[in-house]
């Protein structure tokens, strides 16, 4: 049965995003959320008269024009149905779960004034399988994810399109499918369910756990490739990264060393007339460890961000006062995303190197040509690196910042906006060609360490080979290995890749 997560608003935590996002999760709100919120509502209620934005006004540069009391509910509807005008490809279906999943935990903060039976029905969607059909361009990540939290949004009130046991439906028909009814918005509602950073956020905690996973494969391919490639163990001991104690440097060292312990192969060539390692490998910790670093940062915006109020205006019941603010300006999360970008697209840059050395036999001590028999017949792993370089040249195009970017919106109101939606699609892109040149590289390398053989490599290096092997059979002809590469770079996406390797060494940093 999959886990049910309680939503407070306070303490929802990237295993639970993964969860909801891939492993069926479901959601619930809790009673004191509940409480929260209902204060929040009457709190919000008991203002009547006062020029409150969102509430009483319209929006945008619209805000000074006045809506009457009996047009409050209208005004939330064309609300929605104004701003949902995305366009191109949809978000990926995690990507809209996740989204989901964050907006009522954000709601349920109590900060919003939204209704308890309103956000009842955006996790009862979640939990019956109701996906809004969302376009992923058209938010500019100032007032949060505008367009993209409206098409969220709009099958909660029968309009709209979304998923329901496998059909595109119309809002209303897909909310009858599973048994469910719309509703119909209050004061302020349809505003508490377009603004904030959701998809942004979405995007950015998803990417992060793809990200470390990734950062955990970097390093074993890394030490698969350096035993291929006969290089040195002594790099990564412990008393070199202890006289520059960074932590991902550490980390990343640690992990070497560990998968290395116990080679055969690395004992065989100890007293080799070798002097130093290429970069690729020599400096792995340095490269792999400042990337850590850079995810770090990363994960202390998303870990606050996945229980934030972006919301405007924000209720706040301490003070009885119902505030304009800036919550919603995506400018943490753009940051944050462009970084996971750029540690990103790193792992990947240097891993395409150790890809050239392990086919190269000008670089690669003795391994046949493009790690196969009868060459020439044969082009093994030529083409492979081929599709790295080409992977990895992108990823340098994707890496250019999108944050530092801004253009007014809404007639010069909103004159500075974050652009990290933008930002977030990149990352995801990004992450995508990384999981496939890792996975490259832990082909290539596997492929290689056999040809050393009987001589073994370390235990931990070994459990990384079989693991492989288990996706992939050895080429010993051509054949297309777009499959494998896909299969490995699946298997590196979840973290499966990492789960027999520590069984066998134990946890990885």
């Amino acid at each position: 049965m999959p886990r049910t997560i309680d939503l407070t608003g306070e303490d929802l935590t990237l295993e639970d995003v993964w969860d909801v996002a891939f492993h069926g999760a479901e959601a619930s709100l809790t009673d004191p959320a509940r409480a929260r919120m209902r204060a929040a509502r009457a709190l919000l209620e008991s203002i009547h008269g006062e020029h409150t934005y969102g509430v009483n006004t319209g929006f945008g540069r619209f805000v000074s024009a006045h809506i009457p009391d009996e047009l409050a509910e209208e005004l939330q509807l064309r609300l929605l149905r104004s701003h949902a005008c995305g366009v191109g490809d949809l978000y990926p279906d995690e990507v809209v779960r996740t989204a989901m999943l964050l907006r009522a935990n954000a709601l349920a903060k109590g900060y919003s004034g939204a209704r308890v039976e309103t956000v009842e029905l955006l996790v009862a969607c979640l939990n019956r399988g109701v996906l809004p059909v969302v376009p992923s361009q058209g938010s500019v990540g100032a007032s949060g994810d505008l367009a993209p939290l409206a098409h969220l949004a709009l099958p909660l009130v029968g309009e709209g399109e979304a998923w329901a046991e496998g059909e595109r439906l119309d809002g209303a028909a897909a909310l009858r499918r599973v048994g469910l009814e719309p509703i119909r918005l209050a004061s302020k509602e349809g505003l508490s369910l377009v603004n904030g950073t959701q998809f942004m956020t979405a995007m950015a905690a998803l990417g992060l756990v793809r990200a470390r996973h990734l950062a955990g494969a970097a390093d074993l391919a890394c030490a698969l490739s350096l035993e291929a490639l006969q290089g040195s163990r002594t790099s990564f001991q412990p008393s070199i990264h202890r006289s520059r104690p960074l932590k991902g440097q550490q980390e990343a060292a640690a992990n070497v060393w560990r998968l290395l312990e116990g080679s055969a192969i690395i004992e065989s060539h100890r007293w080799c007339d070798k002097v130093q390692d290429a970069y690729s490998l020599r400096c792995a910790p340095q490269v792999h460890g400042a990337c850590r670093d850079l995810l770090d940062y990363v994960e202390s915006t998303v870990a606050v961000e996945l229980n934030a109020a972006t919301d405007n205006p924000l209720v706040l019941l301490e003070e009885r006062q119902i505030v304009s603010n800036g919550n919603f300006h995506g400018q943490p999360l753009a940051f944050a995303l462009d970084a996971l970008a750029m540690a990103v697209a790193e792992l990947a840059s240097i891993s395409e190197r150790r890809v050239e050395r392990l086919v190269n036999p000008s670089l690669s001590d003795g391994l046949p040509p493009f790690l196969v028999e009868e060459g020439g017949l044969n082009s093994g792993f030529m083409i492979p690196q081929y599709v790295a370089a080409a992977l990895v040249s992108e990823n340098k195009v994707l890496a250019h910042p999108a944050s530092v970017d801004s253009i007014p919106t809404s007639a010069g109101q909103e004159d500075h906006v974050s652009m990290g939606n933008a930002a977030g699609l990149k990352a995801l892109r990004v992450l995508d060609n990384a999981e496939r040149t890792l996975a490259i590289e832990l082909l290539a390398g596997t492929q290689a360490v056999e040809f050393l053989a009987p001589l073994r490599p370390g235990n931990g290096v070994c459990a990384v080979h079989d693991v492989v092997r288990s996706l992939s059979a050895r080429l010993d002809e051509d054949r297309s290995l777009s499959g494998d590469i896909e299969r490995v770079a699946a298997a590196i996406r979840s973290g499966e890749i990492l789960a027999p390797v520590q069984e066998e060494i134990g946890a990885l940093a």
